[in-house]
């Protein structure tokens, strides 16, 4: 379908290609669904590094990964396509075990320099031969780890290439005439054939070094006097911008100049999010992670206007605003994702979108706590992770009152590992004084969101799932434990929506003639381990059906309760997704593939009361 050796079309052929990909990714994605915008707009540059780089042995570093479909396209992956985001099909990011020309794993943003650089060093000290380079896009600048990456590399003297490719993030750009005059001249192919030049004959000897260090200074004078001075050229990077980046022969251009420079390069590059589909052009936001659609217009395949655990989140929140001027919202560049684009709207006073930057989020939180606000910061489970330490050190300590909406705990499905929620029962547990709650279902979600706001001293987690309710609709209390149904032959305890796997689970262990008590932990720290060990003193048998990893686990919390209370005698089994990753597919087939849908918990408990 493509040329194997990109390197030998000509600027011609690379322009057709470009059009070209973005045909079959705008016709794939409609299939599928996925990332569209960000990679539409990352094409040309994606081309222009396969035309300058062997992949197989260079190394390129996604940041964020789902600008890849281009590359995908161009590795071989094309027929595969169809399967993307599927179980057991391409991941939606870059995956090394998926190919060799996939460098790292790329799903949380604003790594890439900091990874890429450490293969630069590994390079260097392995006396090996290749280019290494750092591809960020989609607002990876706003995170902060970004700049400790950039402020190292650009010291280190190492051959690494970071683009940067602006699809509309906030940098300020050079004015004035004076400065766009001298930034087009410093880009044009003479002068770069030039300075190359200049740059070899001067190397050559002590006197034409002098000379280029003399030449130097009074150019750094030069343009200091009549140029902005640039950020990236001050952490000792060879500065290239900014540059069109649809452009792909001045890209090719640009990237061949660079790889020649030895030492650190970064190449700014301006473009357009959806680039060549103009539904995704005009809604960029809508289009970066879409369902399935109609390429001829954009519109979905299905349409969904049912509610979600996220929108019924936003609908809350503004009801709380409303009512309470110290309430305030907090998001980190995902104001749509968690519900918030309507608070936005109606309270922008109180409304907080910080990039990219989740620690940053949560020490703005606590700042605002400990001077009488009470914020709501609502973020993902797979990215809060990166707030650990603020958690710890700047909420807890003080015991502030802070609020996490926990979007996406639990399995999200089609995104894989990178972005399944199951790590947070564990780490938020370890925090000193947070209290978790996990409602069922959206009337549980909305009084213990209002419960957490109004109520609640010290840090609280609301954790609640991606996508809408199920069986379980009612509201059976906000702390403490609930029963659901009462049994005799073994006791099972979940929380969250787990409850209607476990309430599957009875109904088929009813048909065998067993009967299985639910017992429904409303909130998880603290833990209500004395309505458990009551039920447990009834059955004799424990099952913890959980949706997260094995380690820090509510099963192995409880436990460890049964054994300290002396109730060794008592059979606990753990269903779980024990100590891995989860890999991408449907939430429903990644449970069942787990062991933890209902048919499995009801397996589970035949064995267990078999057994004795």
């Amino acid at each position: 379908m493509f040329p194997d050796d990109l390197s030998q079309i000509t600027d011609a052929q690379a322009k057709l290609l470009c059009d070209q990909l973005r045909r079959e990714i705008i016709d794939s994605v409609a299939r599928t669904g996925g990332h569209l915008a960000s990679s539409l707009g990352a094409v040309e540059i994606t081309v222009a590094v396969h035309r300058v780089f062997d992949l197989d042995t260079d190394r390129l570093v996604f940041d964020v990964g789902h600008q890849c479909y281009a590359h995908k396209f161009l590795t071989g992956r094309g027929r595969e396509m169809g399967s993307l985001r599927k179980l057991g099909g391409l991941s939606g990011f870059p995956k090394p075990r998926e190919h060799r020309s996939d460098a790292f794993i790329a799903g949380h943003a604003s790594n890439s320099v900091s990874v890429a650089l450490g293969m630069a060093r590994a390079r260097t000290r392995n006396r090996e031969d290749y280019s290494v380079l750092a591809l960020m896009g989609d607002g990876a600048m706003t995170g902060g780890l970004a700049y400790e990456g950039l402020s190292d590399a650009g010291q280190s003297g190492e051959r690494i290439i970071v683009i940067l490719n602006d699809n509309g993030m906030s940098i300020t750009k050079n004015v004035g005439g004076v400065a766009s005059h001298l930034a087009k001249q410093r880009l044009k192919p003479q002068y770069l054939r030039f300075k190359k030049f200049y740059r070899r004959i001067t190397g050559g000897n002590p006197v034409g070094r002098a000379l280029y260090r003399f030449t130097h200074k009074v150019k750094q004078a030069i343009k200091s006097a009549v140029l902005h001075c640039s950020m990236f050229e001050d952490m000792g990077f060879t500065y290239l911008g900014p540059v069109d980046g649809h452009d792909v022969a001045y890209l090719t251009q640009l990237l061949k100049y660079a790889k020649e420079i030895n030492g650190p390069v970064l190449l700014y590059i301006k473009t357009v999010k959806g680039k060549g589909y103009a539904p995704a052009e005009r809604e960029p936001d809508r289009f970066h992670g879409v369902g399935p659609f109609h390429p001829e217009d954009g519109t979905p395949v299905a349409p969904n206007g049912c509610p979600t655990f996220s929108s019924v989140f936003g609908e809350t929140m503004c009801r709380l605003a409303s009512e309470r001027e110290d309430v305030c919202a907090i998001t980190a560049a995902m104001p749509d994702g968690v519900g918030l684009t309507e608070f936005a709207k109606q309270f922008p006073d109180r409304f907080f979108d910080v990039g990219i930057a989740e620690g940053h989020a949560v020490s703005m939180a606590a700042g605002m706590a400990k001077q009488r606000s009470v914020p709501v910061a609502a973020i993902y489970s797979t990215f809060l992770q990166r707030s650990y330490d603020m958690l710890l050190h700047d909420i807890a300590i003080q015991n502030l009152h802070v609020v996490l909406a926990v979007d996406r705990a639990g399995l999200v499905g089609e995104d894989g590992e990178t972005h399944q929620g199951v790590f947070d029962v564990a780490y938020l547990n370890s925090v000193p004084g947070m209290k978790v709650y996990c409602p069922a279902s959206f009337e549980e979600l909305r009084a213990m969101l209002r419960y957490a706001v109004a109520k609640c001293r010290g840090p609280a987690a609301v954790r609640y799932p991606r996508g809408g309710e199920g069986e379980y609709t009612a509201m059976s209390g906000i702390e403490g434990a609930s029963i659901l149904r009462d049994g005799r032959d073994v006791t099972v305890a979940v929380y969250g929506t787990m409850v209607n796997e476990a309430l599957a689970a009875a109904r088929l262990l009813e048909k065998s003639g067993l009967s299985a008590q639910i017992v429904k932990l409303n909130s998880i720290s603290p833990l209500d381990a004395d309505a458990v060990v009551d039920c447990v003193k009834r059955t004799g048998r424990l099952i913890v059906a959980e949706e997260c990893v094995d380690t820090g686990s509510v099963g192995r919390r409880l436990a460890s309760e049964l054994a300290l209370r002396g109730l060794s005698g008592v059979s606990v089994t753990l269903v779980n997704l024990g100590d891995r990753f989860v890999q991408h597919g449907a939430v429903a087939e990644l449970r069942q593939l787990c062991g933890i849908d209902g048919a499995s918990i009801a397996r589970r408990a035949m064995e267990v009361i078999a057994h004795g």
